[in-house]
């Protein structure tokens, strides 16, 4: 079907009018009256009647005329999608994070992201770093989100780091090392209570302990989430190695303490990770361009 035709036609029978639709199309009247002809003869159809010095439409052209409606609405929807996919204000975003970003920097970007972008829909899961890597190496997540160290950089992934935050030894402020400063072979003989084998914090003590040729620490209680090892630390057991994102605030409230370790302070990375060589949808890109964008103004407020 000719949809040049079919348009024009559109125009006239929803304008009711040859002469108004030539204005909105900023054409000459008689072409149009020139191509709906032209268009009627390759329906071989007729689609207007002449009823005195108007034109009306046949009953195939009250038919056909509802169903290019339907049409063009559909088309002018098509449209505004792909407008709306390129400004990002469409589509399906899938995080995958590991328990820090998750839990303590992903809630206020995302809700930040959705006030804007209400119609993209935002699926987060958490996972150890081990599983957050695995879920987009596989496509399972349009990007990860992690905190850790560069040892676990993958060769495959992207990376654009966001900031850096310390990671600390905590105890209850009844503990006998609570504010203190020992060594790092004191602060091991403590039992520890930590997240589960995979995770990067974890990953990160073992990693110290062989750096310092230290004995690692026994692994007293193990927990699958940050929140619940902190909390178990505050009751008045053990020793938790985590990001001060985290615990800041327990300690400057006095629910926690740190235990000062004479060692250089360990750092966290927070980045950003997506598929190396990927052309990110934009969607994608405008999720990260507003994490970047937030973590400068959360540094400078540092």
């Amino acid at each position: 079907m000719n949809l040049h035709g079919l348009r024009l036609f559109h125009h006239v029978a929803s304008l009711g009018s040859f002469t108004k639709a030539a204005e909105i199309l900023l054409i000459s009247q008689p072409a149009v009256s020139s191509q709906i002809k032209q268009f009627e003869k390759e329906l071989g159809i007729a689609l207007f009647k002449k009823n005195g010095k108007r034109f009306t439409l046949t009953p195939f052209g009250e038919v056909l005329a509802q169903k290019a409606e339907l049409f063009f609405a559909h088309e002018a929807q098509l449209e505004q999608f792909v407008q709306d996919y390129k400004t990002a204000k469409k589509g399906r975003l899938h995080i995958t994070a590991t328990y820090l970003p998750a839990n303590f920097l992903i809630p206020q970007w995302a809700a930040a992201f959705k006030a804007a972008n209400e119609d993209v829909e935002i699926s987060i899961t958490t996972r150890n770093s081990t599983d957050a890597f695995r879920e987009l190496i596989h496509y399972k997540a349009d990007m990860a989100m992690y905190a850790g160290g560069l040892e676990e950089q993958m060769e495959e992934v992207e990376w654009r780091q966001l900031f850096q935050d310390e990671i600390w030894f905590v105890v209850s402020p009844q503990h006998r090392l609570a504010n203190s400063t020992v060594s790092l072979e004191d602060v091991m003989k403590e039992p520890f209570i930590m997240r589960e084998a995979g995770s990067s914090t974890r990953e990160r003590l073992l990693s110290l302990c062989h750096t310092h040729q230290v004995k690692p620490p026994k692994i007293a209680l193990q927990f699958t989430g940050l929140n619940e090892a902190v909390r178990s630390v505050m009751t008045g057991y053990g020793v938790n190695f985590v990001s001060s994102l985290v615990v800041k605030e327990y300690v400057k409230t006095g629910q926690l303490a740190r235990v000062f370790v004479d060692i250089a302070p360990v750092k966290n990375i927070i980045a950003i990770c997506t598929r190396k060589g990927e052309n990110l949808p934009p969607v994608v890109k405008e999720f990260i361009r507003l994490c970047m964008e937030s973590s400068k103004h959360n540094n400078a407020g540092e």
